[in-house]
């Protein structure tokens, strides 16, 4: 799978939980830094997704990416389960070179 499509996937998982499918494309030592706290592992971003986030009915909306051999930046807005618009992103991915997600910087 590609870069971009890996990317694709990511957010269609967390769009329609699929929690399974997600951890497979993560890395173990999967790494998500963003503004209001990080996750070190795969299975603590994943059990955060799953039961820990406020709002679980949200869609993902990229307009861009910017990829380059060694990471992918992702920018979209995230909207709620009303279609309103919480706030847009900037998701910056690194990949572990045999097709899952190694880490995520988000900026919002």
């Amino acid at each position: 799978m590609d870069q971009s499509t890996l990317v694709s996937e990511y957010y269609r998982c967390l769009d329609e939980d699929e929690y399974e499918t997600l951890r497979s494309i993560l890395h173990p030592e999967f790494v998500q830094h963003r503004p209001d706290r990080s996750f070190d592992g795969r299975e603590a971003f994943v059990e955060f997704m799953q039961s820990g986030r406020p709002q679980t009915e949200t869609t993902h909306s990229v307009q861009n990416l910017l990829e380059s051999t060694a990471s992918l930046a992702a920018y979209g807005r995230l909207f709620d389960a009303d279609d309103t618009e919480l706030f847009s992103f900037i998701d910056v991915f690194r990949f572990d070179g045999t097709g899952r997600i190694l880490a995520v910087d988000t900026f919002s």
